[in-house]
């Protein structure tokens, strides 16, 4: 599955940033110059991807995402940091997830989001469609000995998407939504007490979408695994906009502070990858509603090209008999 890849981890160094370069989203620094950079960042592989019906494929051999270690006991706690990209929480080691034949361990999970007047913010689309916010939540290879050394090789990480849409309001990320103010700026940490973290994903864990793609974020490095879950999870408008409205990418002692908004990557070019769905519903029906509008196509101009040569016989047969007629007059008139 990752031996394509193997060849382009091996230059890292060859593509690194120099260290004065500090990326963003917009401005002189932001996704257009990020290949300048971070060559992986304008290289195969790219993530985020628009799943549209085209380039899905249904796969019985993906089976529900397995999870392990991921009820955490309110003794413990998870760090919520402020990095001036995204607002991330790191994880427990003994958190993991089984996607054969390998198991991945947790590292942490990070949210992407839009802003109050274009609300829009995931970093994947469904059929064209871009959902309100999006959470990753980072695993990496449990043969790897950290997540920095994964992020290098080919089989290193595997990441959940889960994509947020506005609905009712969601208790278990409100524990997390309500701390924002904590680390409103970059640099600043908070502590959560451990909760049941499999309530930020949705009901169903056996309906997602499956393709080899990227980070997001550079060093855009070609070593991820995603799996991102068909059905998003609702949090209430007034959740979102407290991710859209509290916090800066700049520290406290900036004296021009710069507001964390639109934290999310434009599509990327899928090349030549499939992207394997454990679902049959929609990929078949969007195939069946191809069939059928062929089908009618076709039957449409076959009709037309009939009715044209039945219409064209009827105009000749008319022409014979009139002139016909004709030369039976002169001939009476001569006689």
């Amino acid at each position: 599955m990752f031996t394509l890849l193997l060849p382009l981890l091996s230059i890292p160094a060859a593509w690194a940033a120099s260290d004065d370069y500090h990326w963003a989203y917009s401005g002189e620094n932001g996704e257009t110059s990020w290949p300048t950079k971070y060559g992986f960042c304008g290289g195969v592989h790219q993530s985020p991807l628009d799943f549209h019906h085209s380039i899905l494929q249904y796969d019985s051999t993906l089976y529900p995402i397995r999870l392990q270690g991921y009820n955490v006991s309110t003794t413990d706690y998870f760090t919520l940091s402020n990095n001036g990209h995204t607002v991330s929480m790191s994880l427990l080691p003994t958190m993991s997830i089984e996607i054969p034949p390998f198991t991945y361990i947790a590292s942490s999970l990070h949210f992407h989001w839009g802003n109050l007047a274009h609300p829009k913010g995931s970093e994947h689309c469904i059929g064209g469609k871009r959902f309100a916010a999006e959470v990753h939540v980072v695993h990496y290879n449990s043969k790897y000995a950290d997540v920095a050394t994964a992020m290098n090789a080919a089989d290193g990480l595997a990441v959940l998407g889960i994509l947020l849409e506005v609905g009712s309001f969601h208790s278990s990320y409100d524990g997390i939504l309500t701390r924002l103010v904590n680390v409103k700026y970059k640099g600043q940490n908070a502590l959560i007490p451990g909760f049941n973290l499999q309530t930020l994903l949705p009901t169903r864990l056996d309906e997602f979408y499956r393709y080899e793609g990227s980070l997001t974020t550079p060093p855009c490095n070609p070593s991820v695994l995603w799996t991102v879950f068909r059905n998003p999870v609702f949090i209430s408008l007034e959740q979102l906009q407290s991710l859209e409205t509290a916090l800066y990418c700049t520290d406290g002692n900036s004296t021009v502070t710069e507001e964390m908004i639109n934290n999310y990557r434009q599509l990327q070019n899928k090349g030549d990858r499939i992207v394997s769905v454990s679902f049959r519903e929609g990929v078949v029906l969007a195939v069946a509603l191809a069939s059928v509008l062929g089908v009618v196509v076709i039957t449409g101009v076959t009709c037309y090209l009939c009715n044209r040569k039945r219409r064209g016989k009827k105009n000749e047969k008319k022409m014979v008999v009139y002139k016909a007629a004709m030369v039976a007059e002169e001939n009476t008139s001569k006689v």
